[in-house]
């Protein structure tokens, strides 16, 4: 004879206590998960260069894998404007913008930083919550500096760099390239002095950085790499995600990709290390 079990209102209430019980513990350990993978540090392999004989100008590349904690990095991203006077230049952001794009969204998602830095258009961007948030960073001073200088370039970029015959220099621009993501909590600066204030309350101290010109702005920008470091800001450049102001038909007569992996090697010697974007979208896996 089949016997039926009844479930009367304690024994529902229990069994329902019971399964909300183990929901909770289960969301609760997936978010667990999820925040422990996003708190993960990135191991980036990293690109430097040594001179072991000092003074013999013969250097060695050097590999070596670092940890960076996210929510002690920042992501900055050097004058991929929407123009740029040298339509050689221009032609080459482009594709640079679009590679850009998923990695700029997947490290947001890890909790790094975007800084977004666009010289001369803070007036388009003016109402936008991502520059007040820089304009309202109370200011932190930034430190002396380390006195760090660094030898002449490896190429010749004393007529602007520009492989276009007659092209005129001017200002092309009005605002970022259109390609690259702006998030809500990134910040939007083309000022060191705001984005030092930005990062050290935060208490970031690595910055990634990308974008152009690799022998100009990227070097030599407020926000760049030069100062940066000099305010003893952790620099790494993302070496495929920037290019050079730089004419073959000038010293040392070598192709444009050439120039610009000249340049790398130098930043390499004398101010940071580099690294592939490959390399940070497999760590943010």
């Amino acid at each position: 004879m089949e016997r039926r079990m009844e479930i009367h209102g304690p024994m529902l209430r229990r069994i329902a206590a019971t399964l909300l019980f183990l929901l909770v513990g289960a969301s609760a350990a997936v978010a667990a998960g999820d925040h422990a993978a996003a708190a993960s540090p990135l191991r980036l392999r990293l690109r430097t260069r040594v001179e072991p004989f000092k003074g013999s100008d013969r250097w060695q590349e050097v590999n070596f894998e670092k940890d960076f904690a996210p929510a002690e990095t920042a992501l900055l991203i050097c004058d991929m404007w929407d123009n740029h006077w040298c339509s050689g230049a221009a032609r080459r952001v482009r594709p640079l913008a679009q590679r850009m794009a998923p990695l700029v969204n997947a490290a947001r998602a890890r909790g790094i930083l975007i800084i977004h830095a666009p010289s001369d258009t803070m007036e388009f961007y003016k109402d936008y919550p991502q520059r007040q948030r820089a304009l309202q960073a109370p200011r932190v001073a930034p430190p002396p500096g380390l006195g760090l200088t660094s030898p002449a370039l490896p190429i010749d970029d004393s007529d602007e760099g520009c492989d276009t015959p007659g092209d005129k220099v001017h200002i092309a621009w009005t605002r970022q390239h259109a390609a690259i993501p702006i998030g809500e909590p990134d910040v939007i600066s083309d000022s060191g002095a705001e984005i030092y204030s930005v990062l050290q309350p935060r208490g970031i101290r690595n910055l990634l950085i990308m974008g152009v010109h690799t022998n100009m702005c990227v070097l030599n920008r407020s926000f760049a790499i030069k100062q940066m470091t000099n305010w003893g800001m952790a620099c790494v450049l993302l070496r495929d995600l920037t290019d050079t102001m730089y004419d073959p038909k000038d010293r040392p007569f070598v192709s444009h990709d050439e120039g610009t992996e000249l340049v790398v090697q130098y930043i390499e010697k004398y101010w940071c290390p580099t690294t592939l974007s490959e390399e940070i979208l497999r760590a943010l896996r």
